[in-house]
């Protein structure tokens, strides 16, 4: 019994299963000459047809997410800085946390857009079910998009140029969300040294969540250890920012 919500990994699994259960059948035939075969019988769950879009639509959603929130925020806040704006807009009575919101909530907004649109394909083009609980499935990437915003304000902090805001969203986030989370490689036959950074990638806890609550169906209890690390990170990354950030301009 395996696993398919990755096709890959399962049929990996299986396979070696399988070539064990094979080689101990060889070898009772030539010792013993057993009257008696093992057949194994495999079955797949939660994805018994195999299809890739049950792995890659979880992948997806974490990587556009990460990249519309992170690297849009942290160019449009650099933006203001690189143009000699964002002194004018702090000289004013908003207070700087207004001014970071009002930069976020666009990005939120089309965030929200972006995902309702992928769950809808995912569900009527690509026929992925939404096994689990909708209502936490919004939850937990309301948590996400909140916590790629607050990447994207951190890299405004320590970026004064939108080339190099860029530059660290792109190959800070984009790359290690593709590599490092299970969107592509299985995190279980990395080498250990990179199982222990896939850890401090967010993506890697929003996609082990969604495919336990799309494909799997589970209850939230399931998912607790996934979004009080993704809380965590947001607690943590939002306290840094603001403060660098009032440093920086305040």
């Amino acid at each position: 019994i395996a696993d398919a919500t990755d096709p890959n990994q399962s049929l990996m699994q299986t396979g070696y299963a399988t070539n064990i259960i094979s080689s101990y059948q060889q070898e009772l035939m030539r010792e013993y000459n057993v009257p008696f075969r093992i057949v194994p019988e495999v079955k797949m769950l939660y994805n018994p047809q195999l299809k890739g879009a049950y792995n890659f639509v979880p992948g997806v959603m974490g990587l556009i997410l990460m990249l519309i929130c992170a690297m849009m925020t942290s160019i449009a806040i650099v933006r203001e800085k690189e143009m000699g704006t964002m002194e004018v807009l702090l000289a004013s009575p908003i207070k700087p946390i207004y001014i970071i919101l009002a930069k976020a909530v666009p990005y939120f907004t089309l965030s929200v857009v972006n995902l309702t649109s992928i769950l809808l394909l995912s569900y009527f083009v690509l026929k992925v079910p939404v096994a689990g609980s909708l209502f936490w499935l919004a939850t937990i990437s309301f948590i996400f998009i909140a916590v790629a915003l607050s990447l994207g304000l951190f890299v405004s902090t320590i970026a004064n140029t939108q080339v190099t805001a860029m530059l660290i969203s792109g190959m800070g986030f984009m790359m290690p969300v593709m590599l490092l989370s299970g969107m592509i490689y299985p995190i279980e036959s990395m080498p250990e040294i990179l199982q222990w950074i896939s850890n401090i990638i967010p993506a890697k806890w929003y996609i082990d969540a969604i495919k336990k609550l799309m494909i799997q169906g589970v209850g939230v209890e399931f998912i607790l250890k996934d979004m009080a690390i993704l809380i965590s990170m947001f607690i943590l990354l939002i306290t840094i920012s603001l403060k660098k950030f009032k440093v920086r301009l305040g």
